[in-house]
């Protein structure tokens, strides 16, 4: 079966009062920002040197290389971000930055193809010679999808050339003749760019080179990670990864018989997403098959109730089944983009909605949590508990931050979260050749094709605050379609009304409703609600952390307290599973957030006078507790954060 197609963004308005939010903040000051940090010209933040290592690498300036081997595809991600941006609104300043830097990758890049400013610079005998550390492939393959994407904006072709040469260069350095390099990146990426290079310029080699770097993972012996260690002259860049094994770069067993999800998270949603590209591409069913082993573990033994992965700091990664730690889980910010990215492939593919369920919590989440509302302030790590007094005292935790950043020293996650929000139109609705399917209830305009006719859909709702759905559907004649709409899976639509009165027959099949083709009017509506209500969630008995505690949802939304609400020490807080939650008003410095009011328990402490233990007895307190968006935590100053908490 062919797989949905994405609407193109240039075809896709949102006017929404929740997302317009964020998508502002990034259009106005986040790409604004990004580009500042990325000339270092942003006080008080950690510097970049990314362009200043193009401008050496090209010969423009004179100096030393700057940065992490991967510094590259932090600009990469940010012209990612703008072309999307330019897909939708027009802003000739910040076009006129990318082609300025377009220029400068000209220069710097090599005759046979080759573009890598760390390698050029620093290590110019080193070239790949160092796969598992190195990233060249990896900072290739940010380039190649940024652009892919500037051609789609703009359609100028200077960028997409010298990708295509860099993509070229890859083809003839890699692959099984005889005389080629046998082996695969440390840092997948490349691959799920390459498919998509492929699919822009229809050239089967890039497509084939993809392959042979999934076919070739944890499939040699000896194996060509190992060989290069033994080169005269090898030396580690990460030294202090030396330890992690090859799982951590999903290298320790051929790709179709991965069947957990391990290692680096990031690294690992990369590949899974690939696998996925190519597994439709070359219909390759145990590409398919691995991939829905993998999502079904990691969403139903370690992902985090907030869309998040990847549970231990050391290796970035996921560790075992059920270890979904609070106070000091990874949950990078880009592991989340990753996860949304799997996601939506193998709902392209398989068309069943727990995928796009899966999309919605991390975007509503995590995604959203890894910047601040200024949008100039950025998480590379997203817990779910926070005791700031700890934090400052106890080294095990130093991976978490107290408050957002206004750059990061590994600064891939503001530009890929600035690509996932300037990109959030490809999630919106789904497209085959008779069915729209809407995924996300975002509302806003968009127009497509389906059964040769022009259709127009116009979404009316103020989810996820409100489940109120409206759709008014506009075709330029009458046409058989028909329509899919995604059913979460918290949730049952009880009817669709057409135009506001008549019931409209449905099927549900993996969590869509769908709307058989019939031959609509000219002109009509679509509504329903999806109900929403406040709830307590528990955790399997097996994620010890979580034992005989509940997080609060509402819809798509997990919800937390924070000390600036109610009080500090929230671990002493006991939630009433019998208790009524209730929508609340919005606070000061959250303006326009729906917040949940309840009544709860706090443990006393006027008993205790200084005494670390004593018997223990019933000695609670009442009190009223008010819960905030998760992903709105740390706007209001420093503070405690809980999302788990203890029930009576």
């Amino acid at each position: 079966m062919r797989k949905l197609d994405s609407i193109r963004l240039k075809d896709i308005k949102i006017s929404d009062g929740f997302w317009n939010r964020y998508i502002d903040l990034v259009r106005e000051k986040m790409l604004p920002y990004q580009w500042e940090a990325l000339n270092d010209r942003i006080a008080d933040a950690a510097p970049s040197h990314c362009i200043e290592n193009f401008r050496i690498a090209a010969g423009i300036s004179r100096g030393e290389y700057y940065g992490q081997v991967f510094q590259d595809s932090d600009v990469a991600k940010w012209i990612e971000a703008v072309s999307y941006n330019l897909e939708t609104h027009e802003n000739a300043q910040l076009e006129t930055a990318v082609d300025s830097v377009v220029d400068i990758f000209e220069k710097a890049q090599d005759e046979d193809g080759y573009m890598n400013t760390y390698y050029t610079i620093k290590e110019p005998a080193g070239r790949w010679s160092n796969l598992r550390e190195g990233h060249e492939l990896y900072v290739a393959g940010h380039m190649i999808e940024a652009g892919a994407a500037y051609y789609q904006a703009t359609g100028k072709k200077k960028f997409l050339h010298i990708c295509c040469k860099m993509a070229d260069c890859i083809c003839r350095v890699f692959g099984e003749d005889e005389g080629k390099i046998h082996g695969c990146p440390g840092h997948p990426e490349i691959e799920l760019a390459l498919v998509k290079l492929y699919r822009l310029t229809k050239k089967k080699e890039y497509l084939n080179m993809a392959k042979y770097f999934l076919d070739i993972r944890g499939n040699q012996s000896p194996d060509h990670f190992d060989e290069e260690q033994k080169a005269e002259g090898f030396h580690h860049i990460f030294p202090e990864f030396e330890h992690l094994g090859y799982n951590n770069i999903s290298a320790h067993k051929p790709v179709r018989r991965q069947n957990k999800a391990d290692g680096h998270a990031v690294r690992a949603l990369y590949l899974y997403s690939a696998m996925a590209d190519v597994g439709y591409e070359c219909g390759d069913d145990g590409l398919l098959a691995a991939c829905r082993n993998l999502f079904d573990n990691i969403v139903n033994c370690q992902m985090f109730i907030t869309g998040s992965v990847g549970a231990a700091a050391d290796g970035e990664c996921f560790t075992c089944d059920y270890d979904l730690p609070n106070n000091y889980n990874y949950s990078e910010t880009c592991a989340s983009v990753a996860l949304a990215m799997f996601a939506y492939r193998m709902f392209q593919i398989e068309r069943d909605g727990r995928y796009m369920d899966v999309v919605e919590r991390a975007l509503y989440n995590t995604i959203l949590g890894g910047m601040s509302l200024t949008g100039t302030e950025f998480f590379y790590v997203n817990p779910l508990e926070v005791i700031p007094n700890q934090l400052r005292a106890n080294r095990t935790l130093h991976h978490v931050l107290l408050h957002r950043r206004r750059w990061l020293g590994v600064a891939c996650c503001p530009p890929n979260i600035a690509r996932t929000l300037t990109g959030l139109g490809n999630y919106i609705y789904s497209v085959d050749e008779e069915t729209i399917y809407v995924n996300l209830y975002i509302a806003g305009e968009m127009v497509a094709r389906v059964n040769g006719a022009e259709v127009r859909c116009r979404m009316e709702t103020h989810y996820p605050y409100e489940g109120e759905v409206r759709i008014e559907v506009e075709c330029e004649e009458t046409v058989n379609m028909g329509v899919a709409f995604r059913e979460p899976d918290w949730a049952v639509i009880d009817e669709i009304r057409c135009n506001e009165c008549e019931k409209i027959h449905f099927e549900r099949r993996k969590g869509y409703l769908y709307i058989s083709p019939r031959r609509w009017g000219a002109c009509f509506t679509l509504n329903f609600t999806i109900p929403l209500r406040a709830q307590l969630i528990a955790a399997n008995p097996s994620v010890v952390a979580d034992v005989g505690k509940a997080a609060i949802m509402r819809g798509p939304i997990v919800y937390c307290l924070e000390e600036v609400d109610n009080g500090a020490e929230l671990g002493s807080i006991y939630l009433d599973p019998e208790e009524e939650m209730h929508i609340g008003d919005e606070v000061d410095g959250l303006e326009g957030v729906c917040t949940i009011l309840a009544k709860a328990y706090r443990l006393s402490h006027e008993e205790w006078e200084g005494e670390l233990y004593q018997p223990w007895r019933k000695r609670y307190k009442p009190m009223d507790i008010k819960a905030v968006p998760y992903c709105m935590w740390n706007n209001r100053g420093e503070g405690e954060m809980r999302v788990w908490m203890h029930v009576l």
